[in-house]
């Protein structure tokens, strides 16, 4: 059984394919890594936005036209659209031989196995989708923060940590297996433990991480700024194998803003919070997001985030436009800001990012740094790595023309640099073992802590 498995959206739901390609693989299927001929397409989708919602709708079409063409026998979803509109997407698109959220990856891949004729087993084993020398480990699911602009919690339901123990577990078979680089994800990362164990648990969690041998890097993403302690920020800088560089969405900076999209922090305290950050993690790469036209947006709310982000205080920066989602109560709010005001904003803001990272970046000329080397690009024959301070696919990349070997750490010396990417010369490479690219194999009562978690 040859099934091809599209994954949409965030690193989350990537996790969440990882799993359903290793149980399927342990029944018995086989998975295609590009487009072709398969008896069965299985797509994860992404119903965040509305962008990434028309991104799911027209690729489920366009693998129901393939199998009305006969190139596939069966197509399923599951994932963030589904769960949100199963209802709905079995009424308008008949053609789909099953639909599945994405709160019990357990059963989900039971009744794929059981629909595809496979040998049924139980979830025990995650395949890596990512390269094999980094991988995400999602510390928690669902969400309970209030934010008016945001679907999440009724998407992914309530704020749930995985068990410690099960975390450290699965970190430590990623590094057995070669993982290099462990990119912490969760809704909200700096909460991890409250529900559990009636306290924050992050920064333990953090220095239990990076004790496992092996471990290089760990990265944290997708910080809530309202929980970031003292206690956490110590603790990235005090530790070599955890990266100088926090993911901390902050939305917007004026206090209208904020406050409309419920919010629990001001802009003096954004300020204060980045510069503690600053002050206790020396040379600290900070990449945040926000979002342009929220309903109430005036010229002078804009301006004012103009003027911030000028001000070079965050290293990346993801620019959103504001998506009115169904359920929330920022889709209802009074005076909607008109999309093409929604994107000329954004393209405002991104222009005056990108000036301030090409100032940032060409400060890197000359210096010697350690680099990941993530892929090779075929088309340009380069390879493409990393800094500590870039994370994969969203960040900066350090170009080298020189021959080297993927997930590999090499010294090298930045000789150019523009506001998306470097170019790097070799001084020397690290040892480095060979990379085995296995599958992670976990125990089933392990792997419960990814679906109930």
């Amino acid at each position: 059984m040859k099934i091809r498995l599209i994954t949409l959206g965030c690193p989350k739901n990537i996790v969440d394919s990882e799993w359903i390609a290793g149980g399927l693989l342990q029944s018995g299927a086989e998975l295609l890594h590009h487009e072709g001929e398969a008896d069965a397409v299985i797509i994860n989708t992404c119903g965040f936005i509305q962008s990434a919602k028309e991104e799911s709708i027209e690729t489920i079409l366009e693998a129901v036209e393939c199998k009305k063409r006969g190139e596939v026998k069966k197509v399923f979803i599951t994932g963030c659209l589904s769960e949100r509109y199963g209802e709905a997407l079995r009424r308008e698109i008949p053609e789909l031989d099953g639909i599945y959220g994405n709160r019990d990856l357990e059963k989900i891949v039971q009744d794929l196995a059981f629909r595809l004729d496979l040998r049924r087993e139980l979830l025990g084993e995650r395949h890596l989708l990512t390269p094999s020398h980094y991988a995400f480990l999602k510390i928690s699911e669902g969400c309970e923060h209030p934010c008016t602009f945001c679907a999440i919690p009724a998407i992914r339901g309530a704020f749930r940590s995985r068990p410690m123990e099960a975390l450290i577990e699965e970190a430590r078979k990623q590094v057995e297996h070669g993982v290099k680089e462990i990119i912490l994800i969760a809704q909200d990362t700096t909460i991890y433990g409250l529900d559990l164990y009636g306290e924050k648990r992050l920064p333990e969690l953090l220095r239990r991480l990076s004790r496992i041998d092996g471990v290089e890097w760990i990265r944290l993403m997708y910080a809530y700024p309202f929980h970031v302690t003292d206690e956490l920020l110590e603790v990235i800088a005090e530790t070599d194998t955890i990266c100088k560089y926090v993911d901390m969405p902050i939305q917007h900076i004026s206090n209208r803003m904020l406050k409309r999209m419920a919010r629990r922090m001001d802009r003096k305290a954004h300020e204060r919070l980045i510069q503690k950050m600053r002050q206790l993690i020396p040379g600290l790469t900070l990449r945040t997001s926000v979002i342009v036209g929220f309903p109430g947006e005036t010229e002078d709310d804009f301006r004012e985030l103009m003027d911030y982000v000028a001000e070079g205080h965050f290293d990346h920066l993801g620019v959103f436009t504001f998506s009115p989602e169904e359920g929330t109560p920022a889709a209802a709010f009074p005076h909607q800001v008109p999309e093409a005001v929604k994107r000329e904003r954004q393209d405002i803001l991104i222009q005056i990012q990108d000036d301030v990272c090409e100032t940032k970046n060409r400060e890197w000329i000359g210096r010697e740094v350690r680099v990941l080397v993530d892929e090779f690009d075929a088309a340009e024959n380069v390879y493409l790595a990393r800094r500590e301070g870039d994370a994969p696919e969203i960040d900066n990349c350090v170009v080298l023309p020189q021959a080297c070997q993927k997930g590999a750490f090499y010294r090298v010396k930045l000789v150019s640099a523009d506001a998306h990417e470097f170019t790097g010369e070799i001084l020397s490479k690290e040892t480095a073992q060979p990379l085995t690219g296995k599958p992670i194999r976990l125990p089933v009562a392990r792997a419960e802590g990814v679906t109930h978690g």
